[in-house]
């Protein structure tokens, strides 16, 4: 069965996706044994669920077991043979990450025998091994350098006349340097890439001597998830490109905080030296990201460094011009005691956070304007959904949650490019648990199976009906789960016809999507700051507001506008930390502070309160958004009553306690009952075709445009893509 289900050699022999995913749900079905027996490691009793690895049963006594191929979110493997333990009755030293545990077992994991057989291992990786270290980036936190430290021998006895195997180095892309020379085929990169990142041309070829890890034919791994086997590696064959050669880890300050890039808030670690982020890091979260984060969190921060606004800038004429914050502050006061009510517009973006976005509602409140809108194409209407209620613009099921659906119904979403962590549940939950997938919207490569019902808004009636197929598995669901793309709610046409028909869905079948703590209807965000605007009420308010002629317009890291969004005669603000699409439409641009730049709040999609923490200080004069704010207040004459971080927070809390509940997941009493009003059974469908919102993953916020890494992806990958498409269409 070891062998079955392993990665690596499923793809040596060509075995079919179809008795892979077989394989591998039987091994799960097998291992997920609750009876628990006893064994004995080093002489102390230990209980463990029947069926677990050996290896699992020495971490729970505290015994310490090398490793170099095995880890506890991927499959067995069995390769570099380090975790050997010595087994009662078993005539040699056994694998202890391949060995299931039996009743009364006694181990050794420290005796004569086993100390000799590590050292032999360890010998042996070390034969072709180059003495890389002094150049190598892995240097300082490589699990080779560890364990031959504490477990290998002071000297070794090759002298092979031959010398020591050279490898051809892989072109994995631009996120991921090899040197393949120094791999000693543990196999995690494979076995992630298959099962995890659903990037199935990583494998093994050859044999013995012979054998190395690369694409079967020559390319990229194209892959949203790929920069996650440089952490998997255990020597320096995988390190990061854009880091190489930069800095060495004793070097670095080291922060905790949270990513922006999607609204999936995954918990991230920062490296920095002095002023710079010099990489960046997954921090474990078992509710959220695992230890995984995507490409585009874990390289982007180059674009930290270019493009940055330092210093207030006011308009003359075709150019800007440099000023102090008092001379700014002045010109953006006047013109906004000068506008009358909802005259005055603000509009808040991906990036902006809680803070920031309450300190802005207040000082427009204060001025009798109650014209706000979120940065979308139709983000100056009033919401097709109604967020009074929390449940209609979370993800209620959460991220855990994803995993335990047993059908999982997708509207208008592609969680590959939106939420690439939340994919990685998805194609988890179908390759182990067997989850049936179905998609309404443009068909795209999802990393996983899925029936597709149709391209259009108009689609989703074959559920209703029960026409398609997919229909009678949905019905028989006993924990469904519908996901509805941010953009049905934020640019489609038909929001209302699509809501009032997932309505009717929810009423439906309201015995299974809503029954015992379960709620199976799920809304997911794409942005940072979006779910925290629901939140705080940063939203259109009425039509009327709307309607009225703009005078004044505050961008506040609004930068998915257009020339359309901007009135000709309005005087425009912009705020924020990169000279983007919004700062070109501005009068005086105030600059602000990055997230890895400031203390704020982010309320990620499935609801979770969570902070940023500084690990750098904003470059020159830019500070931070609601300070800005703030100050602004002052000088025009509407002061805001506080005046350090606690009293914001606070304010906060007075507007929903959940947005100072930290790292908690507020569950609504009432979520049905959201959902149940969006019933508008007039609404009309124009039959538009529910196209991706993001056409390109690695540019979608002002930092990943503005990093030079970000571009190289984009002419990697989705460049090679656009051509293809042109290509094939071209030729039909």
């Amino acid at each position: 069965m070891l062998r079955v289900i392993n990665k690596t050699s499923v793809a040596a022999r060509k075995i079919s996706p179809a008795i892979l995913k077989t394989g591998v749900r039987a091994f799960a079905a097998s291992t997920n044994v609750k009876e628990e027996v006893e064994v004995f490691i080093d002489g102390k009793s230990v209980m463990i669920e029947q069926g677990a690895a050996l290896i699992q049963a020495c971490e729970k006594a505290g015994a310490d077991i090398p490793r170099f191929c095995y880890h506890e979110r991927l499959s067995i493997a069995g390769n570099c043979r380090m975790c050997l333990v010595e087994v009662e009755r078993a005539p040699k030293p056994v694998a202890s990450c391949a060995y299931p545990v039996m009743p009364g077992m006694k181990v050794k994991t420290n005796s004569p025998l086993v100390h000799k057989a590590r050292e032999g291992v360890m010998e042996f990786l070390l034969y072709n091994h180059p003495l890389d270290c002094p150049i190598c980036d892995q240097g300082g936190e490589c699990d080779l350098q560890d364990q031959s430290m504490r477990y290998g021998s002071d000297r070794g006895r090759f002298s092979e006349p031959m010398g020591k195997r050279a490898v051809e180095e892989k072109n994995f892309g631009p996120l991921i340097n090899t040197e393949m020379t120094r791999c000693i085929q543990c196999t995690r990169c494979v076995r992630f890439a298959n099962e995890v990142a659903g990037a199935t041309e990583l494998g093994t070829s050859g044999r013995g001597n012979e054998m190395q890890i690369s694409t079967y034919i020559e390319k990229t791994i194209d892959s949203e998830m790929s920069g996650n086997v440089i952490d998997l590696c255990p020597v320096g064959a995988l390190t990061s490109k854009p880091y190489n050669m930069k800095a060495r880890p004793w070097e670095l300050k080291k922060y905790e905080t949270i990513d922006v890039s999607d609204a999936i808030g995954s918990n991230i670690r920062l490296d920095t030296r002095g002023v710079e982020v010099m990489r960046i890091l997954p921090r474990l979260n078992e509710e959220i990201n695992e230890e995984w984060i995507s490409d585009k969190t874990r390289f982007f921060y180059d674009g930290l460094k270019v493009q940055r606004l330092t210093t207030p800038l006011i308009r003359e004429g075709d150019r800007f011009v440099p000023s102090s914050w008092e001379a700014a502050l002045k010109r953006v006061a006047y013109e906004l005691t000068n506008t009358k009510g909802n005259a005055a517009k603000a509009v808040a973006g991906h990036l902006a956070d809680a803070e920031s976005m309450v300190a802005l509602k207040d000082l427009f409140n204060r001025i009798g304007s109650d014209n706000l809108a979120i940065d979308a194409p139709n983000g100056s209407k009033p919401l097709a959904i109604n967020a009074d209620f929390r449940s209609n613009y979370t993800l209620n099921s959460t991220i855990v949650g994803a995993e335990e659906a047993d059908v999982v119904l997708l509207i208008g979403s592609n969680p590959r490019h939106e939420a690439p962590i939340l994919n990685t549940r998805f194609r988890k939950a179908w390759l182990h648990n067997g989850q049936d997938l179905g998609l309404i919207g443009q068909a795209d490569d999802l990393n996983y199976e899925y029936a597709h019902i149709g391209d259009s808004s108009k689609d989703i009636e074959k559920i209703l009906d029960g026409s398609h197929p997919f229909a009678k598995r949905f019905a028989e669901a006993k924990k469904p789960m519908i996901v509805v793309g941010s953009s049905i709610i934020e640019n489609s046409k038909d929001s209302e016809y699509l809501l009032s028909k997932i309505s009717e869905l929810s009423d439906k079948y309201k015995n299974t999507l809503f029954h015992d703590g379960w709620n199976g209807v799920n809304i997911l965000q794409r942005a940072a700051g979006r779910t925290a605007a629901y939140e705080v009420g940063f939203i259109p308010t009425s039509s009327e507001a709307a309607a009225q002629p703009v005078k004044f317009l505050y961008l506040l890291n609004a930068d998915e506008i257009s020339a359309a969004d901007v009135p000709k005669d309005a005087f425009v603000v912009y705020q924020g930390h990169h000279g983007d699409v919004g700062a070109q439409y501005a009068d005086v641009i105030l600059p602000g502070a990055a997230f890895t730049e400031k203390n704020a709040t982010f309320v990620n999609t499935e609801g979770r309160t969570q902070i940023t923490r500084a690990g750098v200080n904003p470059p020159a004069a830019a500070r931070e958004d609601w300070k800005i704010i703030r100050a602004l207040s002052e000088v025009a004459g509407h002061t805001l009553p506080y005046d350090d971080l606690s009293s914001v927070r606070s304010r906060l809390s007075d507007i929903s306690p959940a947005l100072t509940r930290y790292d908690i997941i507020e569950t609504p009493s009432i979520s049905q009952i959201g959902f149940t009003m969006q019933r508008k059974p007039s609404a009309q469908t124009s039959g538009e075709i529910l196209s991706s919102v993001i056409k390109n993953f690695y540019r979608t916020d002002p930092i990943s445009r503005a990093s030079s890494t970000m571009a190289k992806c984009t002419k990697a990958w989705v460049a090679e893509e656009d051509a293809g498409a042109e290509l094939d269409s071209a030729k039909a």
